[in-house]
């Protein structure tokens, strides 16, 4: 795994189906995030992160790209694959481990989407500045 870090964005590049990803990308967004708005905001940001990666990582058999970025409008998050296909929330699974991730960040983010990209797409999510403060 590589990243790199500076005052406003962090950019890691995820392996193919390496779990370790999730809590690490959590423990990076954690440090970026450290003087961005609340403790609650900061930990909203961090489980939508951890969905996004895991669900790249789980349904792609590809490596991804995970981007944050922090700027004056409120953070950006956005996980890119490789795979074709576009994600849809569903109906969690009744253990409640499965199924939840778009859910989440439709729920939780400010804003959402999907972009697609000539090979792959991107997931992302936004957190308004006004709501962190």
């Amino acid at each position: 795994m590589r990243s790199q870090v500076s005052a406003a964005q962090l950019k890691r590049t995820l392996g193919r189906a390496d779990l370790r990803a999730v809590p690490e990308s959590r423990r990076a967004l954690r440090e970026l995030l450290r003087d961005w708005g609340s403790t609650e905001r900061s930990e909203v940001a961090e489980l939508l992160t951890s969905e996004l990666v895991t669900n790249a990582l789980v349904h792609t058999d590809h490596e991804a790209v995970l981007t944050a970025t922090v700027g004056p409008g409120g953070l950006r998050v956005e996980v890119r694959d490789f795979v074709a296909g576009e994600p849809r929330p569903r109906v969690p699974c009744a253990d409640g481990t499965h199924g939840r991730g778009l859910v989440l960040v439709e729920s939780l983010a400010d804003g959402w989407g999907i972009r697609k990209h000539g090979v792959g797409k991107s997931v992302w999510f936004e957190l308004d500045a006004d709501a962190a403060a």
